[in-house]
């Protein structure tokens, strides 16, 4: 993995005047393709203009491997907050290892100690704190990826089976300056399973303690009697603020 320093960059000029009908056609373009061949079309179509995303979390390994079988030349961003699991550290160099993609490592500018030293426990201060722990660990990181990598279009592997927040999501949409696209987003859980089995890919190592979803080690709970919503932030929300619009006027997501 390649560890990407927080150097500032001058913004790049960034096409990105997509209008909703556009995006509306590029949605229906995707719809009735499989997976790998969405995948294909918005490489082509969008050649360097084009990143992917990865938490290398439970299902991760399914968008890993369909890049690397339909276009491997597609850079992955992994956002390394500084509070993820150490099961998910390991399980990142396990899949980088076996896959070989272009991922590229982007942190926060403050590191996780400076950041308990300044201003304790963020994501225990209230909707406030969780605001600004996500911009400080998620989004900004985030946002300069996609700067220094001159992007505007970023693919992710959300799905609308994840969440009731996901349900109403279209294959591709705008969040400020940045067309998404969701290559996965149809996929329900058994399809995401039988794919890992079908291609032989390493189960994340806290699947078998019953997690669904792997964030930070402090926000993220095995799934238990509140149901998948309950498994993120206590129940108080399942975005992270990452596939949000941040508010931020100066950031193009």
């Amino acid at each position: 993995m390649r560890n990407v320093e927080a150097i500032p960059a001058p913004a790049p000029v960034i096409d990105a005047t997509a209008a909703i009908d556009e995006i509306d056609a590029i949605s229906a373009g995707l719809a009735p393709l499989r997976a790998g061949a969405r995948i294909r079309l918005l490489h082509e179509r969008f050649g360097s203009r084009l990143v992917a995303s990865t938490s290398f979390g439970i299902q991760s390994a399914v968008m890993l491997h369909l890049i690397r079988e339909h276009a491997p030349e597609i850079p992955v961003v992994f956002i390394d907050t500084g509070f993820l699991f150490p099961e998910t550290y390991q399980y990142a160099e396990q899949l980088v290892t076996q896959l070989g993609l272009d991922i590229r490592v982007y942190q926060p500018s403050v590191s996780a100690a400076r950041m308990q030293a300044l201003w304790g426990n963020l994501w225990e201060q209230g909707g406030e704190g969780a605001a600004r722990y996500a911009m400080l660990t998620k989004i900004e990181p985030m946002n300069r990826a996609l700067r220094e990598t001159g992007a505007d279009v970023w693919m992710s592997g959300l799905r609308r089976s994840q969440s009731d927040s996901r349900g109403a999501r279209g294959f591709a949409e705008r969040q400020k300056r940045t067309i998404k696209a969701y290559p996965i987003l149809d996929w329900a859980d058994a399809q995401v399973d039988h794919y890992l089995r079908k291609h032989g890919l390493p189960p994340h190592p806290l699947a078998a303690q019953g997690y669904i979803t792997t964030g930070d080690w402090h926000s993220t709970r095995p799934l238990g009697e509140g149901g998948r919503e309950a498994t993120r932030f206590d129940g108080r929300n399942y975005e992270c603020g990452l596939h949000l619009d941040s508010g931020a006027t100066d950031f193009q997501i």
